[in-house]
């Protein structure tokens, strides 16, 4: 399993903001000292401006380049905040690369992407690095791919982008009400939600999780891409629901057990805990 990051991705922060630099130090610290695993590291690859624009509109691209000032109140315009969150396409399209001959990958990278839409840096999230991949990975010849996004917060940006379009679906399954407040029911042809009450259960809340995966298997894709947020975990700061690291294990277990080619590329999980809760993911996925 290859692991994709940089560590210029931890030189911006804001005061406070709960979007921080030790979400990735403290993951890769503990990925390069756990001795379970046999993992190998990357860099992002080189992103062109023409996959950007099969996701983004060429007014955002340019808007996240040229910031005139912060995009919400979430999301503040950091210096070079372009070229961090280009590095984050590059992760997933590297990790989408990988996927696609056959290996394992997870894009450890900052900022997160899935609430970024066609035109519009929110959230935390300045370019859709997931969904961007996934229509490169259409342009370079997969048939049939699908997102699953187990994130506790409603990838709206993805659906955004997704939506409708022809071979491929997004399903997530979100803590509802919620951040951003959408993905309340299915969307379109092809967008699936299942949201989740505020401190659900553990065992229905796995219910959510094994209801939206049989959606993506139904859909029988030949790539799966894995908007991977670890929010959902009981001590999460920002949310309210109470998974725990075994449950982030049994996500990664269950899409080993498919079959189908995936990647997984880091959105959110603010707690601490975050590199316990990566580390147990890929185990899942590796099969121990």
């Amino acid at each position: 399993m290859t692991i994709i990051t940089d560590e210029r991705c931890t030189e911006y922060h804001q005061g406070g903001h709960p979007e921080k630099p030790l979400r990735i130090s403290g993951s890769v610290n503990r990925l390069k000292t756990q001795t379970g695993l046999d993992l190998a590291w990357d860099a992002p690859l080189e992103v062109a401006n023409e996959t950007l624009l099969r996701a983004h509109t060429i007014g955002h691209v340019e808007g996240v380049r040229y910031p005139g000032r912060q995009f919400d109140s979430d999301t503040p315009a950091h210096d070079g905040i372009y070229y961090h969150a280009l590095r984050g396409v590059g992760g997933a399209v590297n990790a989408m690369q990988r996927a696609m001959a056959g290996e394992n990958a997870f894009s450890l990278l900052r900022p997160p992407g899935h609430h970024a839409t066609k035109d519009q840096a929110m959230g935390f999230c300045y370019f859709n690095s997931l969904a961007i991949s996934i229509l490169e990975a259409q342009a370079r010849g997969a048939k049939r791919v699908a997102v699953f996004d187990f994130d506790v917060h409603h990838g709206n940006g993805t659906e955004d982008i997704l939506l409708n379009r022809p071979d491929c679906i997004f399903v997530s399954v979100h803590q509802s009400p919620c951040y951003p407040g959408t993905g309340m029911k299915h969307a379109g042809r092809n967008c699936f939600n299942y949201p989740v009450r505020p401190y659900t259960q553990r065992e229905p809340y796995r219910e959510a999780l094994t209801e939206g995966l049989d959606q993506v298997f139904k859909f029988k894709p030949d790539l799966i891409a894995v908007s991977a947020g670890f929010d959902a975990y009981a001590k999460d700061p920002i949310s309210h629901e109470t998974l725990e690291p075994e449950d982030f294990h049994w996500i990664g277990s269950e899409l080993r057990g498919t079959g189908i080619p995936f990647y997984s590329v880091l959105e959110g999980g603010y707690s601490d805990d975050l590199p316990v809760l990566i580390e147990a993911y890929l185990t899942g996925i590796a099969g121990k």
